[in-house]
């Protein structure tokens, strides 16, 4: 619903941030990673995951968009809720939790407050294959605008191609950096197809 919000933080703390936006306050819950990074900033932009259960809804909020779709496939685990997930993302920074997945190093998570060693193992199990494929990294600054290219690999991925073979694709065909979003997605779906 929400990609991201921007504004004043009119109140911050290690689990929480109120974002002013032209006078509505927004309560995000935020991990202890994305407080180290706005902790000096008087306002900015978090990247956002709505939650939704039964008659709550909460929003949880990120300082880059790879800890968000990282917060998302862990929460997509059986027996990982939105706050274990937040304890994770706060226990360990984002590079960290994707080499545990990668090198199977549940101990890494059985450290973490909230997580046993079955939900360790089934972690690592049900996230491996996506990490391998990509999901979980974005290329590019979080401050930066995104790129033609940026834009057409989400796009892509989002038409779910993996994004291994998109790479290989995109760098094979080597495009200029003028190259549209849409012509970058269009030659790139002829190759990929």
């Amino acid at each position: 619903m929400y990609a991201y919000i921007e504004g004043k933080y009119s109140y911050k703390s290690p689990t929480t941030v109120y974002i002013d936006v032209q006078g509505v306050g927004y309560l995000i819950h935020i991990s202890l990673n994305t407080y180290a990074n706005i902790e000096k900033l008087d306002q900015g932009r978090l990247f956002t995951h709505l939650y939704v259960k039964e008659d709550v809804l909460t929003l949880f909020g990120f300082h880059n968009e790879e800890e968000k779709q990282l917060f998302v496939l862990l929460i997509s685990v059986s027996g990982i809720g939105p706050n274990t997930a937040r304890i994770i993302l706060s226990s360990m920074k984002p590079l960290e939790v994707r080499t545990a997945i990668l090198t199977d190093n549940d101990i890494a998570f059985k450290k973490v407050k909230g997580v046993g060693p079955k939900t360790a193992k089934r972690l690592i199990l049900d996230l491996r294959d996506k990490i391998k494929d990509g999901a979980g990294i974005v290329s590019g600054s979080p401050l930066a605008p995104p790129t033609s290219s940026d834009q057409a690999v989400s796009a892509l991925l989002a038409l779910g191609f993996h994004r291994v073979k998109i790479s290989k694709v995109l760098e094979k065909l080597a495009l200029p950096q003028d190259t549209s979003t849409e012509e970058t997605i269009k030659i790139a779906l002829q190759h990929l197809t």
